[in-house]
């Protein structure tokens, strides 16, 4: 069955801002990316999305999120509706907006986390009721911006609320080598890129940690290495204004052009699309 087409909040050059789109689970069985953050809202059925190379199996409703030009479908598609909400960051900056609303680390940009939050029956119903006042005034002439921004924040909000409980018994883990791991990866992941340096770091052989990361994880180490260069250089690209080639080095690449490579194998584009489509944020131009 065909989408239905979404409705769009447009710039004044067009571009989109703000979109929700019904469809059905199935129209998204294939690998697809998409420029703009996107939540996924399930009320029902079950089945297995894939976020980059992680499977997560869920049973609605849950609701899923995707950071732009992460490549996202479900492998096993529930026989259900989804509604799809999309914004950009020049509509709604996640990290300008973090004291009101800390869900940058939380339901995007982890790569730890599993990209969802599993909702209570009340919870669905108040999420379907946030996401019809949102139609509603998509549906207006003029939407007002001001009113599209609140819903979406309040929407963020309050995922943002429901991950937080969740998150004592996400984090509720008993393997502390890998533990150990995380807080490795994020001191060194400049500088070390080999699963190696980490396992010799945690005291295990390189066979090892690879079955028990890949078990605890759901991910290879080289995975979650490359994926946390990549998550840095996505902040870099949309967070600041530095050029390319100064990402590059920062990050310890040898040049821009090998940088470039390494960035469009992971992400399927090259950092300078990846920079026009996402655009700069606003917190390029305020100082730190």
């Amino acid at each position: 069955m065909a989408s239905i087409p979404a409705k769009k909040y447009p710039s004044a050059s067009g571009d989109c801002l703000l979109s929700l789109q019904d469809m059905e689970a199935g129209s998204l069985a294939y690998p697809g990316q998409y420029s703009r953050y996107t939540i996924l809202f399930i009320k029902e059925g079950k089945g297995i999305f894939q976020a980059d190379f992680g499977n997560f199996s869920f049973e609605g409703p849950v609701i899923f999120f995707a950071n732009p030009y992460q490549t996202i479908h479900f492998k096993e598609a529930p026989l259900s509706k989804v509604r799809m909400l999309q914004f950009h960051g020049d509509f709604y900056c996640i990290e300008y907006h973090k004291a009101e609303v800390a869900c940058n680390g939380l339901l995007f940009n982890n790569i730890f986390l599993e990209p969802s939050i599993s909702l209570l029956p009340e919870e669905s119903v108040s999420f379907s009721e946030l996401l019809a006042q949102l139609d509603t005034e998509l549906s207006r002439q003029e939407p007002n911006e001001a009113v599209l921004t609140a819903y979406l924040q309040l929407y963020l909000a309050k995922a943002s609320q429901i991950k937080l409980k969740s998150a004592p018994a996400e984090f509720k883990k008993t393997d502390a080598p890998l533990e150990d791991f995380k807080i490795a990866l994020e001191a060194n992941f400049l500088l070390m890129r080999k699963p190696s340096d980490y396992a010799a770091l945690l005291k295990l052989s390189p066979n090892a940690f690879a079955k028990r990361c890949s078990r605890y994880f759901g991910k290879s180490p080289s995975r979650l290495i490359q994926e946390r260069v990549v998550l840095e250089a996505k902040k870099k690209l949309h967070l600041s204004r530095h050029s390319i080639k100064e990402i590059a080095y920062s990050l310890n690449f040898e040049d821009e052009y090998y940088f470039s490579r390494f960035f469009k194998k992971l992400t399927k584009v090259s950092p300078q699309t990846f920079r026009e489509k996402t655009g700069i944020s606003i917190m390029a131009d305020l100082s730190i």
